[in-house]
């Protein structure tokens, strides 16, 4: 019994993965992700400090601080208080924040 050479045909890894990506392309079209700044907490800052707005910041262990916001940077407030002095408040250590006007 005589063997016949066979010679295995294997398409070539660029071949593959050409067809892999037009498949995804036709199928799936890649979403762009959400920006990862949407400004919006800065133009909140801008419009406070510019209306030179009362505010209330609540820190993570419940004290609260009253002034108004005089600059702001990537990770603290400055806070500008009447009769006390001013102070730079980390942004983490912020719980949350209001209007002083909007106390209930």
């Amino acid at each position: 019994m005589e063997t016949a050479n066979r010679k295995l045909i294997r398409p070539s890894l660029v071949e593959v993965k050409e067809q892999m990506n037009a498949q995804r392309r036709n199928n799936h079209p890649k979403k762009t992700p959400p920006p990862e700044q949407t400004n919006a907490e800065n133009y909140y800052y801008v419009k406070q400090m510019q209306a030179k707005t009362p505010m209330v910041l609540v820190l993570q262990d419940g004290e609260e601080i009253r002034g108004t916001i005089e600059w702001y940077d990537k990770l603290c407030l400055k806070i500008k208080r009447e009769n006390a002095p001013n102070l730079l408040v980390y942004k983490p250590a912020i719980k949350y924040m209001y209007k002083a006007n909007q106390a209930n």
